[in-house]
């Protein structure tokens, strides 16, 4: 959480958000109102966000690392964008540390170079879509992070991206595993593209696969910028 982000929730009259990441801030929250919706509420709870901001209250709405990747910032603006200009709330996206810079920097320096980053959740993107996506990255040797990896629901799609991008680049390329980025419980490992599956992988793991010229050295996964060292 950067400095700002803590400031406005804060500051705030009411803070918005999905129940999971509430809970990881009750310290924050002492005697706040707070309204907090489950997982696949997400128009619900930035619709509710959006209508106490029509009354002039500042709300705060908490959605992951950074609301801008893979959270609340996109949903936000569209609905307010409904509303005319005399009466739309303002909206400020207040930037945050997402989870693939926190999972990189404890593994070291993977995302030197350019990278991709892609969630293997199907439930707003069509499958075959992000397998193509995938397969697009793992050809463009781009670094991939992925996020949303494996669920209980979505046990074997993990399974695929490794074999599209085995087809692209060798066994024993780094891959990193990063669990609770950044909260209490934060773990990773480094292993490579032929086993990494095998490793524990949940919905709080983060997921780094190496580019054809990143190695391993001291424990650390780096990717080469180019520079003659």
């Amino acid at each position: 959480m950067t400095p700002r982000a803590r400031q406005c929730i804060e500051t705030a009259d009411i803070v918005v958000g999905y129940n999971t990441y509430i809970q990881l801030i009750t310290d924050l929250l002492v005697n706040k109102p707070v309204i907090g919706t489950a997982m696949l509420q997400e128009i619900e709870r930035c619709q509710m966000a959006v209508d106490e901001a029509l009354t002039g209250k500042k709300i705060a709405v908490v959605s992951s690392g950074d609301p801008g990747i893979y959270g609340m910032a996109g949903l936000i603006l569209e609905l307010v964008m409904k509303y005319s200009e005399d009466i739309r709330p303002q909206v400020h996206v207040i930037p945050g540390v997402s989870a693939v810079g926190a999972s990189a920097a404890l593994l070291g320096a993977p995302l030197m170079h350019d990278f991709a980053v892609i969630s293997l959740s199907d439930l707003l993107t069509p499958w075959e879509l992000i397998k193509k996506r995938a397969a697009m990255a793992a050809e463009g040797d781009f670094v991939i992070a992925i996020y949303n990896p494996k669920s209980k629901k979505r046990v074997n799609q993990i399974e695929e991206i490794r074999q599209i991008v085995l087809q692209h680049r060798p066994a024993q390329t780094p891959v990193g595993i990063v669990q609770h980025a950044s909260r209490p419980g934060e773990s990773m490992v480094i292993t490579d593209l032929d086993s990494f599956t095998q490793q524990e992988i949940n919905m709080f793991s983060l997921v780094i696969i190496g580019n054809s010229q990143t190695y391993i050295a001291g424990g650390r996964m780096i990717t080469p910028r180019g520079y003659q060292v």
